[in-house]
């Protein structure tokens, strides 16, 4: 068996590698950390935001844009002058439609029915200062059997976001493992398009050891019996530690483990530090 087959079956390689990528992908140019600015447009009724190019207005259909030879904006690829309509924009920033003053991106969002203009700017501040993610390495103890129950029908919670509006938040199922010999038990929402579980949680760590509060994306359940593994060592930072302008959701009441979890990632790194 060749070098290659062994790293890819050790735990400890792959999630080294996984790690690599996770750092790749925050600090690439239209990465989280170049989010610059998330703009309501109920704060802006005239339609002006500071700094974005355009006209913006929520519409029944959509966002409708207007903008002239001066706002510089650009619409799949092509300058872009007049009027048109926006849906939520569910690609990546760097396939966004609209780009603005050369490389900004500027993508359309929807939440519970309010229209957000975002701003990404590979020349961030964020991503000029980002050092790299402090993580723990691989620890198999924290790599556990767990079962994923799903509930009758999708439930709204209602939770606090990291820009201090409550917004309702869809739950699936619960997500039951044990840890040192005591049950646990989180909520969780389920992906519509591929069925992969998504927690939010928060642990004695939060604040302090680690951001505070951290996601956890565990995969697809079994769909026999919802067997899946439940593994820390994949538990990552929310977008709004990267961004103060994302939305985060903080955990659901009950998801705020009563232990540490010291795996996964846990915050940014200082970048003083990092040059010492």
């Amino acid at each position: 068996m060749s070098d290659d087959a062994d790293d890819a079956d050790d735990p400890k390689t792959a999630w080294r590698k996984w790690h690599e990528h996770r750092v790749a992908s925050v600090s690439a140019p239209y990465g989280p950390l170049s989010l610059i600015g998330t703009h309501w447009l109920s704060d802006h009724p005239e339609g002006r935001i500071p700094a974005v190019p355009g006209r913006w207005r929520a519409t029944e259909g959509g966002v409708a844009l207007s903008a002239c030879a001066e706002d510089g904006l650009a619409l799949d690829g092509e300058p872009f002058t007049g009027v048109a309509v926006l849906a939520a924009d569910q690609a990546p920033p760097a396939q966004s439609r609209i780009a603005a003053a050369g490389d900004v991106r500027i993508t359309v969002i929807r939440r519970e029915g309010e229209w957000a203009v975002r701003v990404f700017d590979p020349a961030s501040a964020a991503r000029r200062a980002f050092a790299g993610i402090e993580a723990t390495a691989y620890d198999p103890d924290f790599v556990l059997p767990g079962r994923f129950r799903p509930y009758g029908e999708d439930r709204i919670v209602q939770v606090a976001n990291a820009d201090g509006r409550t917004r309702g938040f869809g739950l699936g199922g619960e997500l039951s493992f044990a840890y040192r010999g005591a049950a646990h038990t989180l909520q969780v929402a389920v992906d519509e398009d591929d069925g992969s579980l998504w927690a939010v949680i928060g642990d004695a760590t939060g604040g302090s050891g680690s951001y505070r509060f951290r996601f956890l994306r565990p995969g697809v359940p079994d769909p026999a019996d919802g067997s899946i593994t439940v593994d820390f060592n994949r538990t990552v930072l929310p977008p709004c530690a990267f961004a103060d302008h994302f939305i985060c959701p903080f955990p659901p009441s009950g998801n705020t483990l009563p232990f540490e979890v010291a795996a996964g990632e846990r915050r940014l790194k200082d970048a003083l530090a990092a040059r010492i």
